[in-house]
């Protein structure tokens, strides 16, 4: 299967301007992006989260985010999945219950194949993701903790980084081992996506 570029994304458009539509509304109310990156919704937040679909995938069957927040990538991954790959499901882990009905929202008006669960991320059951999607959560060594939890063995983690992401790798290396390559941003000179595979405990 062919994966869309950042500029092919005419299976998913209306959807996508559905998504970000309702975000705009939303965050009136709540705080789902900031106020000034609202003007800048487009290039600040759908397209740098399109970016991991830019990046050929293995076989894929369980998509999950953590720490969801506003959608991104969460509600966007969904997005192109249901116009790329319907059968991959999507799982958002949000612990703010606002949010996690602005998502549920979402998924429903746009009859994505996701569901939401609301919790911690570390007291979730481990959810076995085949990919796994995190943006501007925490810190690498607390975010490979999350990681460890809710991939698969198999699975891979795309993980948005600004400009320390080196130094957050080398401070992650005293715990733990795992392959990672980096992803320059489309949306962002400053930043990688980190795609990390074979993550295990340093004993």
């Amino acid at each position: 299967m062919n994966y869309p570029d950042l500029l092919d994304l005419s299976h998913a458009t209306d959807d996508l301007e559905m998504f970000v539509q309702l975000t705009l509304r939303w965050t009136k109310k709540i705080n789902l992006i900031g106020n000034r990156t609202s003007p800048e919704i487009w290039e600040r937040h759908v397209l740098d989260s399109v970016q991991v679909f830019h990046v050929k995938q293995k076989s894929i069957g369980h998509h999950v985010d953590i720490g969801s927040g506003g959608g991104f990538p969460g509600l966007v991954v969904a997005i192109l999945n249901k116009a790329y790959r319907p059968s991959v499901a999507t799982t958002l882990v949000e612990v703010d219950q606002r949010k996690a009905t602005f998502l549920r929202t979402v998924i429903r008006t746009l009859n994505l194949n996701a569901r939401v669960i609301v919790g911690r991320i570390e007291d979730v059951e481990p959810l076995s993701a085949d990919l796994l999607t995190a943006r501007a959560l925490a810190p690498l060594p607390k975010l490979l903790n999350f990681v460890e939890r809710h991939m698969s063995m198999d699975g891979r983690a795309f993980l948005w980084k600004g400009k320390n992401w080196k130094q957050e790798i080398e401070d992650s290396k005293s715990n733990w081992s795992f392959l990672v390559k980096s992803h320059q941003s489309r949306t962002n000179s400053d930043s990688r996506i980190l795609e990390i595979e074979r993550l295990c405990r340093v004993q």
